[in-house]
């Protein structure tokens, strides 16, 4: 499988303008020069793209649609699909480094991973067009303004972040879908023992999803993030143990939940609770 470690190679491969930076490339599309990915491909970078009033070939009977794609590094992109040479466009790509540098501007969308596509409103595309149309004329620019430049692609990712958000909303449907596999997940991991606390990063890989990805879309429909929902359930199944499970001793309460120390248990029952793990216990003799 090719894998493009740098902006020119791929350009030059996928038929669009060769960049001007190396950090960050710009552009608009041209759907009559592009050229077809025939195998799937990996880029060493971020990559989005947005194509605008675009229907693939295979379905003439479809409505014409915009959308953003995305691609990460490490992850395979399929092979491309044809659409009408009729769609307009353009691409945003982002180099690890200045990614790396400046994380403080970029949010969870870049770290989103494989998802659904963002389809877009026609007055989002108006917006994300008018924000682009600012950030290539400072990519133009003799001066190079980085600095302005980074700005405008930090409110661009913002509004994406916000776009998906309000299609978290209009499609509830398939995210209930895995909120509901999340919270299945969560009760299927104390039906074995364990080893260690669940954490996001589990469920995401179970789900097959971004621990990023995941945790906006629980938060969005539970108004709570991913940790503080697997939190709630640890405390769930830990007063069910200290009250059903009266032969176990609080060390031992804490092992079978996964915790490493008890004395980590012990704090974290309480801050949740109010009480210790063993007030709790007879505050639960006294009420019987």
């Amino acid at each position: 499988m090719k894998i493009y470690k740098d902006f020119a190679s791929y350009n030059q491969a996928m038929g669009i303008n060769a960049p001007l930076n190396n950090d960050i490339d710009i552009g608009y599309y041209d759907p009559k020069s592009i050229v077809l990915q025939p195998e799937p491909v990996m880029v060493d970078f971020y990559r989005i793209s947005i194509k605008i009033n675009y229907r693939l070939k295979s379905t003439p009977s479809e409505a014409h649609k915009s959308a953003i794609f995305f691609n990460s590094p490490d992850l395979i992109i399929p092979p491309g699909w044809e659409a009408e040479p009729t769609f307009t466009g353009m691409y945003l790509q982002l180099s690890k480094k200045v990614i790396e540098e400046n994380r403080f501007l970029f949010r969870n969308y870049l770290d989103y991973g494989q998802h659904e596509a963002l389809i877009l409103k026609d007055e989002e595309v108006v917006e994300i067009s008018a924000v682009f149309k600012l950030m290539l004329t400072h990519y133009h620019s003799e001066k190079k303004h980085f600095a302005v430049l980074l700005s405008y692609v930090n409110v661009m990712i913002s509004l994406v972040e916000s776009f998906y958000q309000r299609q978290f909303s209009t499609n509830p449907r398939q995210y209930n879908r895995i909120v509901a596999d999340f919270q299945q997940a969560l009760i299927d991991y104390y039906t074995q023992p364990v080893k260690q606390l669940p954490n996001v990063n589990y469920f995401a890989d179970r789900l097959g999803l971004t621990a990023n990805y995941l945790g906006d879309i629980i938060k969005h429909f539970t108004q709570k993030s991913a940790l503080e929902n697997i939190h709630e359930y640890v405390i769930k199944k830990a007063k069910e143990v200290l009250e059903k499970e009266l032969e176990l001793n609080t060390a031992e309460v804490a092992y079978q939940l996964g915790f490493e120390y008890p004395n980590y248990f012990a704090k974290f029952f309480k801050k949740w609770v109010g009480y210790s793990p063993k007030e709790y216990r007879l505050a639960l003799n006294k009420k019987k």
